[in-house]
């Protein structure tokens, strides 16, 4: 076996030895209830990064995906009194609305992806504190509890997040590796140039992506809101980085095109234990940003495809 062939399971080497060091070091860590009570935590992170995942693996990147979860806690606080349990498709469609806003700016407008999913993100932030009055909501519990308690509950020890994560994973999964769309969001993000000159729609298949990483950041958010019982304008800041670390990381680099949905799982539980380890050996909040920036450094060092790059701007 040669190192390009034991490059596509370093994912899972550096899972395995990062559990096994700090099970060492907590014997604790490794409790079934605790490793479950950690997964279902990171849930809400792992949909913003599934969501992520095919923006990235068609060669571009969503920057708004925080911003869009923190409006949809907002949206979900304010309407869920008059909506109920229609609320969850106000959000969904709301996240898939702006995220073809930001694929159309990239394609039809030709401006780069960051940039216009960057603008879109201040939109969201916008109508955030435009609905919330710039403050914290809170949901009435019990009518929470009886539109989406289902959510936060537990089926026996599993926490029921855990269940949705799977069902999402799954049909995102199906999409890339089953259908038409996921060939050619894999044909773009390998070579766009060659995709458009096969008769492949390029801009449509990347307003589509977006939509779908929108729709997921929405997803993710109403979980915040939910797991939260409220929403406000910055309750989900923070979770870009670790998002991006976790598709990066799992094995799906910047220039597109490899890895995919499976990968991000793995990379948001290497994620996962990195945050629980930070906390076990009582690293704080600013240091723990600044440890994954260094991480963020070292995976876009070790997954991009340096072929695809003539020049480094």
């Amino acid at each position: 076996m040669n190192l390009q062939q034991i490059r596509q399971y370093m994912p899972w080497i550096a899972l395995v030895v990062l559990v096994a060091l700090v099970g060492i070091a907590n014997p604790g860590f490794l409790r079934p209830a605790n490793l479950l009570g950690l997964a279902g935590d990171i849930v809400p992170l792992f949909i913003m990064a599934l969501g992520l995942t095919f923006a990235i693996y068609i060669g571009g990147i969503d920057l708004s995906v925080q911003s869009m979860a923190n409006m949809i806690t907002v949206v979900a606080s304010v309407y869920l009194a008059s909506l109920g349990g229609w609320v969850a498709v106000l959000c969904v469609l709301a996240g898939f609305g702006l995220g073809m806003l930001s694929g159309f700016v990239t394609t039809r407008l030709f401006v780069p992806s960051f940039i216009s999913t960057l603008a879109v993100g201040g939109i969201c932030f916008s109508i955030a504190q435009w609905l919330s009055g710039n403050r914290a909501l809170n949901m009435d519990a019990e009518q929470r509890n009886a539109v989406f308690g289902w959510m936060i509950g537990r089926t026996g020890i599993i926490p029921n997040e855990l269940f949705i994560a799977g069902a999402l994973l799954a049909i995102c999964l199906f999409i890339e590796r089953r259908t038409t769309l996921g060939r050619a969001f894999k044909a773009v993000g390998a070579g766009e140039l060659a995709a458009r000159a096969s008769g492949i729609n390029v801009a449509r298949y990347k307003i589509l992506a977006f939509a779908i990483s929108g729709a997921l950041a929405a997803i993710a958010g109403l979980m915040f809101s939910v797991k939260l019982s409220g929403g406000a304008p910055t309750i989900a800041n923070g979770f870009l980085l670790p998002a991006i670390v976790a598709v990066l990381v799992g094995g799906t680099p910047l220039t597109g095109g490899v890895g995919g949905v499976l990968n991000t799982m793995i990379g948001t539980l290497i994620v996962a234990v990195i945050r629980a380890s930070m906390l076990y050996f009582g690293i704080e909040a600013t240091q723990q940003q600044m440890l994954f920036g260094l991480v963020l450094i070292v995976a876009i060092a070790t997954t991009i495809d340096r072929s695809k790059l003539r020049t480094v701007k």
